[in-house]
């Protein structure tokens, strides 16, 4: 019994020791930094093409000829593959061959039709099978042409599926073409980063965005968002963008991945330092000093995040005192020693902090 008297009076101590330590420790404190900013918002991106096909064959045969590389520009109607054309130009000639003889029986029926010697049925019958010989010309010479493999527009060739001397058939894939002359980065924004945007754009402006690459360098060229997609995905709560960029040097690939950032301005916005918060079950809160000096711990939500800042949306006012430093060692509605910092102040200190 003695022994825990002790032992309660021991903790006692402790813990009376404990908070006059606190009550002569002075706290700093400071307020809220209110003013006008720019936040950037990043988002993955995904990099491609304004136009990216696959070359297909057309026609059944070997592979005589590649006329190109992998990864090389060509322009629009240059030639690329060919196709052994040997079997087709043998049909093109024998179609040939039975227009001309149609078109002599054709001459020669209207000669007699002329002199009444022959019914106009003849003349007609003639007609229709010297049309259909040239329609059957026509045909051929369309099998003999898709033997020759061209581009349909200026692009950068992909890798061949295909090597010369290869049987390949209707359908097989040649390889892909890529028009990298303007880029489409698509990426997806929150519901409500979305509004905020929308709000600051205006009516009749387009959204600006920049794109930092994969090594983190950025992008030489702003790219400009001309689409947004009609439909928010239910599931993730986000909508598709689609931004524009021009590719002069042609750096962009497709297929490449990167960040989008977009610059949203915030007038009047709340800015406090981050150390100045804590968590408990994934919320934030900081100790706001009411005018007695007593702590009081107040849930804040936070609308962006800046190097060593944040920007509240709600938890906080302007003239709100708030503790700076020590949050471990204050507890709720406990009384405090305190010193005010300029907001200023502090917010100098960080960028030297952060330099």
């Amino acid at each position: 019994m003695i022994i825990n008297v002790c032992a309660t009076l021991f903790f006692v101590g402790c813990n009376t020791k404990k908070e006059e330590a606190v009550a002569s420790e002075e706290f700093k404190i400071t307020s809220p930094l209110v003013q006008d900013t720019l936040i950037n918002k990043n988002y993955v991106a995904q990099i491609r093409s304004i136009n990216h096909i696959e070359l297909r064959a057309q026609e059944k045969g070997y592979l005589e000829k590649i006329y190109v590389d992998e990864g090389q520009s060509v322009k629009k109607g240059q030639l690329l593959f060919k196709i052994m054309p040997n079997l087709y130009q043998t049909d093109v000639n024998r179609a040939q061959a039975e227009a001309r003889y149609a078109e002599i029986e054709y001459k020669n029926t209207k000669s007699l039709a002329d002199k009444d010697i022959v019914a106009p049925q003849e003349m007609s019958m003639a007609r229709a099978k010297l049309d259909k010989a040239r329609a059957e010309v026509a045909e051929m010479n369309t099998h003999l042409q898709f033997t020759d493999i061209r581009a349909p527009f200026d692009g950068i060739v992909g890798r061949f599926h295909v090597r010369k001397g290869s049987l390949v058939t209707d359908g097989d894939l040649m390889t892909e073409l890529s028009d990298n002359s303007k880029m489409w980065v698509y990426f997806n924004v929150p519901e409500a980063e979305y509004l905020n945007q929308m709000y600051h754009k205006g009516d009749n402006n387009f959204l600006h965005v920049k794109l930092q690459l994969a090594n983190e360098q950025m992008y030489d060229q702003d790219g400009v968002v001309e689409t947004i997609e009609s439909d928010f995905n239910n599931e993730t709560g986000n909508i598709a963008y689609r931004a524009t960029f021009l590719n002069p040097k042609r750096l962009l690939r497709y297929g490449q991945t990167g960040n989008i950032l977009i610059t949203t301005p915030y007038a009047n916005a709340i800015m406090i330092p981050q150390k100045a918060t804590f968590e408990v079950l994934e919320k934030k809160y900081v100790y706001v000093i009411d005018k007695n000096n007593v702590a009081k711990a107040r849930e804040i939500k936070v609308a962006a995040e800046l190097p060593h800042i944040y920007v509240v949306s709600s938890g906080l006012n302007k003239g709100d005192k708030i503790l700076l430093e020590g949050l471990r060692k204050v507890q709720d509605n406990q009384k405090i020693a305190t010193k005010y910092i300029q907001p200023k102040k502090v917010m100098s200190d960080l960028d030297l902090y952060s330099e």
